[in-house]
């Protein structure tokens, strides 16, 4: 398939930045992934910790970007399990 990628890139000049293009979307949303599956509040295991999202504190930032909530000023509102 690569080799295909590469003569068709070679035929038509104009489609290398397409390629490029593709390459990088598909490269960023493959590290998202990752980066939600590692994320602390994902269970792999459940037998060691079933509820890992018990864990983290009330001012862990939960959204990878917050816009107006300051995570920081944040006050537990309920008991510990």
């Amino acid at each position: 398939m690569l080799r295909t990628i590469r003569d068709h890139a070679r035929k038509h000049p104009g489609l290398i930045p397409q390629i490029f293009f593709i390459c990088l979307g598909i490269g960023g949303a493959a590290l998202y992934l990752v980066r939600l599956a590692k994320g602390p509040h994902v269970t792999w295991n459940k037998s060691s910790n079933p509820e890992p999202w018990n864990r983290l504190s009330p001012t862990y930032q939960y959204k990878f970007l917050a816009v107006n909530t300051d995570y920081k000023n944040l006050k537990k509102e309920g008991p510990d399990f």
